[in-house]
């Protein structure tokens, strides 16, 4: 699938980073939520299910945001490093062919 998109969109191997950083956003975001849940839930039975999820949702995003550091497309020690990068992407997305 990744060899299609990379052809559709004719912006090679950047389909990994792009998927990289759309699954991180959305583990962010999964946690975000689990924890308001949590703070919602009135009974012991369900607190204790969301937050061994919310666990294993940190885990996931740890996971990631490692892939994603390692490859050099994610850099949250560094504001700078990742400002540049997030500038790059729009860039690339700007140039890139409408389907």
């Amino acid at each position: 699938m990744n060899f299609i998109l990379e052809k559709l969109t004719g912006l090679g191997s950047l389909t990994d980073q792009v998927v990289a950083m759309d699954f991180l956003n959305t583990v962010k975001s999964g946690v975000r939520n689990y924890a308001m849940a949590i703070t919602d839930t009135v009974t012991p039975e369900i607190k204790a299910t969301l937050s061994r999820q919310l666990e294993e949702l940190i885990d996931l995003h740890e996971r990631v945001a490692t892939y994603a550091t390692e490859k050099g497309i994610y850099h949250p020690w560094n504001v700078t490093e990742q400002l540049e990068v997030d500038l790059s992407n729009i860039e690339l997305a700007l140039k890139a062919p409408t389907l």
